[in-house]
């Protein structure tokens, strides 16, 4: 599976981007939306994870590299959260950028392309995507993708830790339009 944009490519993952991907999850600032940053096992584990649902399900994060110099800048993708809220089953887009390509409009490039794909191609009706409420990059991300915030679907993150700042989530969600 490819999708392409006017500046980037979005596609299943090489073994080159084992590197570049490990480097990404232990950035600090990248992460800081996170409970922590990713050792390289699970970051190895999360590509293993994706190419397998992306081959198996059509779904699955994908990574991104410029169309002009091949460089890997991240993920943009689809997922289906394994944990429950009120909420799931759902789809959920998400991303993750190199911070040297923030502010580039990537993000917002890369997710609209996934969203067309979503509704397109796959026939979802609805796509979903959260973050901690202090994540204003994602969320204004979110609101140039379309997407709407759900205020009450605001919810508390089950796989964040009781006292920590990050557990409030936001929901913002878009639905096709055909469904």
């Amino acid at each position: 599976m490819i999708i392409e944009t006017e500046r980037l490519i979005l596609r299943q993952w090489k073994d080159s981007d084992i590197d570049p991907f490990v480097k990404l999850n232990l950035d600090e600032e990248t992460m800081k939306f996170f409970p922590s940053t990713y050792a390289r096992d699970v970051s190895e584990k999360l590509i293993n994870r994706e190419i397998e649902r992306i081959s198996k399900d059509d779904i699955g994060l994908l990574a991104v590299e410029l169309k002009e110099t091949g460089e890997f800048i991240g993920f943009i993708g689809l997922a289906r959260p394994s944990y429950e809220t009120h909420f799931t089953p759902c789809t959920e887009i998400g991303w993750r950028i190199y911070k040297d390509f923030w502010g580039k409009g990537y993000a917002s490039e890369g997710a609209r392309a996934v969203l067309d794909f979503a509704f397109e191609e796959l026939g979802l009706e609805e796509v979903v995507s959260f973050t901690s409420r202090l994540n204003l990059a994602s969320i204004r991300v979110m609101e140039k993708i379309g997407m709407v915030r759900d205020t009450d679907g605001d919810f508390k993150h089950p796989m964040v830790e009781d006292d920590s700042e990050l557990k409030d989530h936001v929901l913002f969600r878009v639905r096709s339009v055909n469904g």
